[in-house]
């Protein structure tokens, strides 16, 4: 535990979280391969309360969500762009950080008891899917809250074609 700090890439806003992350989410759907331009999103979940703005001030960008319908807000910079971190209409008191925003992404730890990959069946082939961690074709609950059964594989998975469950 302690204060970790992350920022924008110009500088004009800053965050600090104050406590570990509840789990880390690691996400394929297409929304995050978009917003971050990349494969996947590497997501820390976190409380809202444990997530401090110390610097500037963050605009916010309403998405709804096309498997739950609710809205995502994302917290992004104005004058740079970077999204900082995401607040969910369907998870109140959760917050996920885009994790390469902090000073040092590589502060916590992505394991078994921590961690899951989510939304595996819009995986961008030829991705590597770790052993020993929780995997979803889709989000870990239904949109009424119930539980998804995951699978775990022994041995790292490449995702592609037929591939993936």
């Amino acid at each position: 535990m302690g204060v970790h700090k992350g920022g924008c890439l110009c500088g004009r806003v800053r965050y600090e979280t104050i406590a570990d992350p509840l789990r880390v989410t690691t996400c394929h759907c297409h929304f995050c391969q978009r917003a971050t331009g990349s494969a996947y999103m590497v997501e820390p979940i976190f409380r809202v309360v444990d997530l401090r703005v110390t610097r500037g001030r963050s605009s916010i960008y309403d998405h709804r969500s096309e498997g739950s319908g609710k809205l995502v807000h994302i917290h992004f910079c104005a004058s740079c762009g970077t999204k900082l971190y995401m607040t969910f209409e369907r998870f109140e008191a959760s917050c996920g950080v885009y994790a390469g925003t902090f000073d040092d992404p590589n502060w916590f730890q992505i394991g078994g008891g921590n961690a899951k990959h989510i939304f595996i069946e819009a995986a961008r082939h030829e991705t590597i899917l770790p052993p020993g961690i929780p995997t979803f074709l889709q989000h870990a609950m239904t949109n009424d809250g119930t539980p998804q059964e995951p699978v775990i594989f022994e041995k790292p998975r490449v995702v592609g074609k037929g591939r993936t469950g």
